[in-house]
């Protein structure tokens, strides 16, 4: 005879309810405890890693960027040698004013200035060119968009030594065609003019496709409305890019101008390298020598650091300036727009 075995039901707590969850006062006071110390350390987490994450820049940054910039302040108030770096005589003002009777600081700066404005000028209006052209749908724009980059990812000492080559005075491939109109041969390593535009040209051939990815980008965040409404009231292609595409691009042609003017007044590899006795002198009358030549003759070559140092700190305000100018005038493009 089969024998049935039933299980009886669990008999329930007193009230009826049925088991579940222990009370939080039931809770042991050891796992209190803990769930507050994670909770604390959560906290401290969510709030101090994002400062963990950043602090290596900053690291950096004091060691290599803040320190040099207060040492080199402080070393061209002394007389320093490169010989005794250590033996400081203080000088106060002497470096900075005997700079400024340096009449190879004003050649360097009056250099600077027609190099910066020769290579910058050309070297924008290109780029705006090669970004506008870019931004229509062609066929491979990837391909050239990529080309675009290729200058300015080739080193400064293989592009300095080709362009050498090109504006050779007996051999160069750049007299060889003003020969062929009937021009005579130039000295682009001896003449003033001539040896800046050369140096200009490295210049603008290694930038002009970096800032024509930077108009592209920004062109290609113009809303396409503008430019339906536009065609619209009539405007041709070059209409629109006048009223338009340039007023949309007016902070980013600020930016590209504040940018390219920094970078000119830091010019140092190009002219070095072109020069053809491989000096600091910028040519052999200095025609095309450069702040950024002058401050490392005076500290490298003529071992006077405190010098060295009061023209690094002068250029330095110079940027000062122009980041100030860069300031005032797009609070006044904000205000107008």
């Amino acid at each position: 005879m089969a024998t049935r075995h039933d299980t009886a039901a669990l008999p329930l707590k007193e009230g009826g309810a049925a088991p579940g969850r222990p009370p939080a006062d039931a809770v042991p006071e050891a796992d209190k405890r803990r769930r507050a110390r994670l909770s604390r350390r959560w906290q401290r987490d969510m709030r101090w890693s994002p400062y963990a994450f950043v602090s290596p820049f900053f690291l950096l940054f004091l060691a290599f960027g803040l320190f040099p910039l207060i040492y080199t302040g402080w070393a061209s108030l002394h007389t320093v040698e490169m010989t005794a770096p250590t033996d400081m005589e203080w000088a106060g003002l002497r470096n900075y004013t005997r700079i400024f009777e340096d009449d190879f600081f004003w050649n360097a700066a009056k250099n600077t200035l027609t190099i910066g404005i020769i290579s910058t000028v050309p070297q924008l209006l290109m780029a705006m060119g090669i970004a506008h052209i870019l931004n229509y749908k062609l066929r491979g724009s990837t391909f050239y968009r990529v080309m675009m980059l290729a200058p300015y990812a080739t080193s400064i000492a293989a592009a300095s030594l080709v362009f050498v080559l090109l504006f050779g005075r007996d051999y160069g491939m750049i007299n060889w065609a003003l020969n062929a109109v009937g021009i005579d041969n130039i000295d682009w390593q001896n003449d003033k003019w001539a040896s800046q535009i050369a140096v200009s040209s490295i210049v603008i051939w290694r930038w002009t496709g970096y800032n024509a990815l930077i108009y592209l980008a920004a062109m290609q965040a113009i809303p396409q409305d503008l430019y339906e409404s536009a065609a619209l009231d009539g405007a041709n292609r070059w209409q629109q890019f006048l009223h338009v595409t340039l007023p949309s691009l007016r902070p980013t042609i600020l930016f590209t101008c504040v940018v390219s003017t920094i970078g000119a007044s830091q010019l140092f590899g190009e002219p070095l390298l072109f020069d053809a006795n491989k000096g600091t002198s910028g040519g052999s009358q200095h025609q095309f020598q450069t702040l950024g030549l002058y401050l490392y003759e005076q500290g490298w070559v003529n071992q006077h650091l405190g010098r060295a140092s009061a023209i690094a700190w002068t250029m330095f305000l110079i940027l000062i300036v122009v980041g100030i100018i860069n300031y005032v005038i797009s609070r006044r493009l904000r205000a107008s727009s």
